[in-house]
């Protein structure tokens, strides 16, 4: 139990652990909206129809869904494969863990920065915001995609595990025909 406990907890971290440069990615990839300062402290965007917002999320869910794919193949490979069920859990844990944290990092990134030239900009002043992750379900990107790595990798070991146990079965059965057939042959031992 607790070597299942231990595997569990280094998987989640491991996954986790990778959510703070995958924020950071998205910080350094997203487009940011542009503001302009009304007065101390108040801004607007400049542009209410620009497609920045949409933009930076597509970014998050392109960088958590890759995020996904990798931890989740990876660990699939390294260790789900021998240690199953817990393994695999701990994954999809640390793969959510991984998403938020993502989404800590890049929405810090530039936000201390961004407050003090609000706060210090004269009115006119346009300034480049920080991220704001609109569509919060693209949390799910991250943990759906490492699960669906464990799973494709799973049914390809299955499959293969089937397909060689059909190949195999004929040969056996011929075989056993062919042993019992001798043993058919085989006088006195009625």
């Amino acid at each position: 139990m607790e070597a299942g406990a231990a595997v569990f907890g280094v998987m989640a971290a491991a996954t986790a652990a990778c959510g703070i440069p995958a924020g950071l990615a998205w910080a350094a990839l997203a487009p940011r909206v542009l503001f302009q300062v009304v007065s101390r402290g108040t801004a607007e965007v400049v542009n209410a129809e620009t497609n920045a917002f949409i933009v930076a999320d597509a970014w998050f869910c392109l960088i958590t869904a890759l995020g996904g794919v990798l931890t989740g193949t990876l660990g699939y490979l390294a260790v789900v494969r021998r240690r199953g069920a817990v393994a695999a859990a701990g994954l999809i844990i640390g793969a959510l863990a991984a998403a938020l944290l993502a989404l800590w990092a890049g929405d810090n990134s530039g936000l201390a920065a961004f407050r003090h030239r609000l706060t210090v900009s004269a009115p006119g002043t346009r300034l480049d915001s920080s991220l704001a992750l609109g569509a919060t379900s693209a949390l799910a990107f991250w943990p759906m995609f490492t699960a669906l790595a464990i799973a494709l990798g799973e049914a390809a070991v299955r499959s293969r595990r089937s397909r060689a146990a059909r190949r195999q079965a004929p040969a056996e059965a011929a075989a056993a025909v062919a042993s019992a057939g001798a043993a058919a042959d085989q006088p006195g031992e009625r």
